[in-house]
This record gives C-alpha cells, structure tokens and sequence, in this order.
C-alpha cells in the first residue's frame, strides 16, 4: 500500500487569473470555521497587489478576479484524482473583494481567508487551528517544513513539495509589531501562500514544554503561513502566525481589492 503524508494533499496548487489569462501561480491551504471551508493564502497572491503600497505585481498591471484552485476530489480506494475548481476573487463585473482580510492590520497583515463556494465532491484535509494536537519544539534552530510548489512544480500529480527550514527568530516575539516571524530556507516563487508547520513522522519527539514523548504516528502543528522573503539575495523569510489566521477568520472583515 503507498503511503502518502497527509500535508502533501493538503497544500493545495493555485492559479491567479485575469478574464482567464494566468499571472502566476501560488499555495494555498484550507480551514474550517463555522462549518464553511477558507482557502487560505497570501493577499499577494488573491489580490496580485503588493501588500506594503497596493500597486499590481504582474508588469501588465493586471490583477486576479479569479483563482483556479486544484482540489483532491472524493475518490474510491486507491484511486487519486484532482479537478481545478475556480473560485473567483472579486464579485463578478466589479473589484469588490470576496476574501476576508485580518481585522487590525488589514492587508499589512499578507495573509487572506477566502470562502469557497465550488465543493462539491471535494476530498477536504482541513489544517486544525484549534491547537489540540501535541506541540512539538519549534524555537531558534528546529526544523520546519513549507509545503507547496515553488516555480510552480508539484511532485507528481498534484502533490505539494516538501521545503526543509529552520525557525530563525523568536516565535513569541511580533516582528515590526506584526504578527509575524523569519525562518531561514531555500524558498522560491510559487510557495507564497503555503502552510509552515512542525512536522513529526512518529517515534521519540521533542516537545514544546522541553520533554520527549513517544508517538506512533505523525504529529503536525501549523505555524503560520509563508509569504516571501525579506530581499532576494537572503534566504530569510517571513511566515504570518496562526494566530493571525484565526483572527481573521474570528473577525469576517471584507478585504479591500484596490489601493
């Protein structure tokens, strides 16, 4: 029987497109609160704007009202098989946002939270943002995993990659006031949006109160989310806390598509 990690199905491949010109392409992953599925992202990526100023990436300055999302669909033992499904961004005829965005910081905060409206058939593999599973040791120095597509390469079929980095500033302490931190790893294009988390197969682990536990099985905590280094000649990035991921979703702010 193959074995698959579940975080390889759960990043999901996004496409940003115009009147249904591709611009790029990103990461995603999915949420649930109040019983509706968020595919979450980075705001750079939904919106094709620059988070810091608002003006377009894309040299066209063209910007998405759409997002092409590759789902898992329902299937029948071992058989895998994926759709993209198309989940605009903007209200149809207008640029008015449908994406959720953080309630104090708006779209500093580069991280937004999009309603799906296209599920039916879909297989979901929801992150958990409750914090109930075990935590695992994620300080200066451990190791993390990004997930995604960079360059917009999967690893086979529509399965994300797996990016190995370290945590290289304080997880408790806000950067800039924002609630962000850096890590340090070979990112490129195409993973903005994807999930960080600690990741754990199974056996001896280190944990977060500084004990060893045994598990049979893999533990998984979700960090944050990764959008992008800090320049490109450094292999710092930033990821936005989970925490600013429930604090929008707690707060269902209406993003802003324009300047």
């Amino acid at each position: 029987m193959v074995q698959i990690a579940e975080p390889s199905v759960q990043s999901l491949f996004l496409v940003a497109m115009c009147n249904g010109i591709d611009l790029g392409t990103g990461t995603g992953f999915i949420v649930q609160h109040d019983n509706q599925p968020y595919l979450i992202t980075n705001y750079h990526v939904a919106a094709g704007r620059n988070p810091v100023n608002g003006q377009p990436l894309h040299l066209s300055g063209a910007v998405p009202d759409t997002l092409r999302v590759v789902q898992l669909l329902s299937r029948a033992p071992g058989s895998i098989r994926w759709e993209p499904r198309d989940e605009r961004v903007l209200e149809q005829g207008t640029d008015k946002a449908l994406w959720l965005q953080h309630p104090v910081h708006g779209r500093t905060v580069d991280v937004v939270a999009l309603p799906l409206r296209d599920t039916s058939g879909i297989d979901f593999h929801p992150y958990d943002l409750t914090g109930a599973a075990p935590r695992l040791r994620s300080g200066p120095s451990d190791g993390i995993s990004i997930i995604g597509f960079p360059f917009g390469q999967s690893g086979g079929g529509a399965f994300a990659i797996w990016t190995r980095g370290f945590v290289a500033s304080e997880p408790d302490i806000d950067l800039d006031d924002l609630p962000r931190l850096l890590i340090d790893a070979r990112t490129r294009p195409g993973q903005s949006g994807s999930p960080v988390i600690a990741y754990g197969s199974g056996g001896m682990l280190s944990m977060a109160d500084g004990s060893t536990a045994m598990f049979n099985g893999p533990v998984v905590n979700l960090l944050g989310v990764y959008s992008g280094r800090i320049n490109e000649q450094s292999d710092l990035g930033y990821i936005w806390k989970v925490q600013a991921v429930r604090d929008i979703l707690a707060g269902q702010q209406i993003g802003r598509a324009g300047l």
